[in-house]
């Protein structure tokens, strides 16, 4: 991970060296969010409904040419949904259906594509690369503590949650000049979870082949000055 911030850090700082156009901006972003889950059929992990997500931070354009940018930035956003799995370790199987949420930290390394005006002051931009992020808080069906059904135990929900995770994010969106300096623009953007985030159920419950990964769908909107 530190090698990885590194790099970025550095990649961030060789494109404004080299950039003579710096924007700086802030964004929302209302979005859906679920989880991709899947085990063996024992346990029978699967995803069972999707939740409304928001975030928003930073964002930092850095222009290497005329349509072409460095996009990295600071986000604060929430993710998750509700799985379901079932617990053999019993006599009887048990069906449980925790709801999952988690806020990040998001550091997105990617690139950022501009059309020509298609439009007096309006131009197309289409965004393309990873994101790195840190878990900052989790909750399991509203709850910071979570008991096991099946065990009796009650853990912290952070605990059921690996400490990093990373996306390929892939958006699209329409930018207009406002003023001067100052830029609207409002895009539409798809984070797929590269990371498998389940740190309990194999580790702690001993479960084979299970596999958690975010996803979200969502709604950018923001200013750059």
């Amino acid at each position: 991970m530190k090698k990885i911030v590194l790099a970025a850090l550095a990649l961030f700082a060789s494109v404004g060296t080299a950039s003579a156009q710096v924007e700086i901006g802030l964004k929302v972003s209302p979005s859906i969010t679920s989880l991709r889950a899947e085990s063996t059929s024992a346990n029978s992990f699967k995803s069972d409904g999707s939740q409304l997500g928001f975030g928003g931070g930073l964002v930092v354009d850095y222009f290497f040419g005329e349509n072409y940018a460095f996009s990295t930035g600071l986000w604060l956003t929430g993710k998750g949904g509700t799985i379901s799995y079932t617990d053999i370790s019993g006599n009887t199987p048990l069906a449980v259906k925790p709801k999952i949420s988690t806020q990040y930290l998001e550091l997105p390394v990617t690139i950022k594509l501009f059309t020509n005006e298609i439009a007096p002051a309006t131009r197309l931009y289409f965004q393309v690369g990873p994101t790195l992020n840190v878990p900052i808080g989790t909750r399991i069906n509203g709850d910071k503590f979570f008991t096991d059904p099946a065990t009796g135990k009650e853990n912290k929900a952070s605990e059921y949650i690996y400490f990093i995770d990373a996306d390929i994010m892939a958006g699209a969106g329409v930018e207009y000049q406002l003023g001067k300096s100052t830029k609207l623009f409002a895009g539409l953007s798809y984070h797929r979870g590269l990371v498998d985030i389940d740190h309990y159920f194999e580790s702690n419950r001993g479960f084979k082949d299970v596999t958690i990964k975010n996803s979200s769908f969502g709604l950018d909107v923001g200013i750059k000055f």
